[in-house]
């Protein structure tokens, strides 16, 4: 393992290339892939929603598991990454670029199935290698680390919300282009990382139990709170991912513009991402992501009135909403990253986190989508005013709702830890 020094003097520049690589593989592919999945094979919103839900059920033992093997075997992390990096690679590429061989909906759940667990394993062992990279940086390392992944994990996520869009303009398969693209980053992504995992890993020291590897974060209260705030804060997000393509298309009636509201969302959300962490290193991070809070909630609740024809007020809302998101995305990470630093439980701990964190997009779609379809909404068809108006207290009502909720935890949260009663060990 290389000295503190030399780690701390190597370029930032692979963390946020690494982060776009596994952020244009995450929340993107809740927008696309069920709206691909209607339009092109004629499969019910019921039936991919059920079906997301019963792959995230998977993660109920998959994410911690996969915790545990990276915290298990740090010194092979290197090999492990390039493997679920060729997997996420094949499986988008299954997903994307080819009519499915068999049922679509059994080859969403496969395709789906390979793809997301080798996001979870990149996420986990990423954010857990994050941590010992920012302890290395020194004083405020974790902000800043934070600063420049999620700024890339943001920019990943511009790429390929917008990407297919943009790629219809040249490509008679936009998707497929964007899935062979996505290899390309990929390989590049996964080659520019291959010295940090060897820089920051720590020695191998196995753990007696699964158990007692997520024994410190469980037990520790500031660590459950910030898990439990996970959850929450993400549900929002998790929500306007599921249904924002159904409410541009059936509620605004501008379909042809979505792909350039993603990217003034996402856009906006990674050029206020350094400007948070600046804010957060001088007036604190509950102060600062409690503001980031109540920007995301005043800006959003104004789409619940909007119609067809409505595009510039939407544009509006995308700009001031993915500005407030840039809070929650660099924030809360570096919250809880510092936190598994004092703990020692890195990669266990980023195996609970990846997991409530895509709990609650799972809960989003098993929820929304099967809801909508009962209210009466039928996407890319004419609707009544009934089941317009609940595409609209989906979209937007419910998030403001949700996020008041996390706004309640974290002003309750205890984010330092109490010293010590006289005469206990400290």
């Amino acid at each position: 393992m290389r000295s503190p020094s030399a780690v701390a003097g190597r370029s930032l520049v692979p963390w946020p290339l690494f982060a776009a690589m596994i952020a244009a593989a995450g929340l993107p592919i809740y927008i696309h892939a069920p709206k691909v999945f209607v339009d092109e094979y004629g499969v019910s919103l019921a039936a991919l929603g059920g079906v997301l839900a019963l792959l995230r059920l998977i993660d109920v033992v998959q994410d911690p598991a996969l915790g545990w093997l990276a915290e298990r075997y740090p010194d092979q992390r290197g090999a492990m990454l390039a493997a679920a990096s060729a997997l996420m690679a094949a499986a988008m590429l299954g997903l994307f670029a080819y009519a499915p061989p068999f049922a679509p909906l059994l080859w969403f759940a496969i395709t789906l199935t390979v793809l997301f667990s080798a996001y979870s394993f990149l996420t986990i062992v990423f954010y857990a290698q994050g941590v010992a990279r920012a302890e290395a940086l020194g004083a405020g390392g974790h902000l800043r680390l934070a600063g420049w992944r999620e700024t890339g994990s943001l920019i990943g996520v511009c790429i390929a919300a917008t990407a297919p869009t943009l790629l219809a303009m040249g490509f008679a398969a936009p998707f497929a282009a964007f899935a062979v693209g996505f290899a390309g980053l990929a390989l590049i992504a996964t080659f520019a990382m291959r010295g940090e995992w060897r820089a920051a890993s720590a020695p191998s020291t196995l753990q007696p139990s699964i158990k007692a590897m997520f024994r410190p974060a469980l037990r520790d209260p500031i660590a459950r709170n910030l898990l439990i705030l996970a959850l929450v804060n993400a549900a929002p997000v998790a929500v306007t991912s599921t249904l924002f393509l159904f409410f541009v298309e059936s509620r605004l009636d501008l379909p042809a513009l979505a792909g350039v509201y993603l990217l003034a969302f996402f856009l906006a959300a990674a050029l206020s991402a350094p400007l948070w962490s600046r804010l957060a290193a001088r007036y604190g991070e509950r102060r600062v992501l409690l503001a980031g809070m109540v920007l995301s909630i005043v800006s959003f609740l104004w789409a619940i009135t909007l119609g067809a024809g409505d595009g510039a007020a939407f544009a509006v809302i995308c700009l001031a909403s993915g500005a407030a998101l840039g809070a929650d995305m660099v924030l809360l990470p570096a919250l809880f990253a510092r936190r598994m630093a004092a703990l020692g439980s890195e990669a266990a701990g980023f195996g609970l986190w990846s997991f409530v964190s895509k709990l609650s997009l799972a809960l989003a779609a098993a929820t929304l989508l099967p809801a909508l379809q009962w209210a009466g909404f039928t996407p890319s068809t004419p609707n009544s005013d009934t089941a317009l108006w609940a595409l609209s207290l989906a979209y937007a009502g419910l998030p403001c709702a949700l996020k008041l909720i996390a706004l309640a935890i974290l002003a309750r949260m205890t984010l330092s830890p109490q010293p010590p009663a006289e005469g206990s060990p400290a």
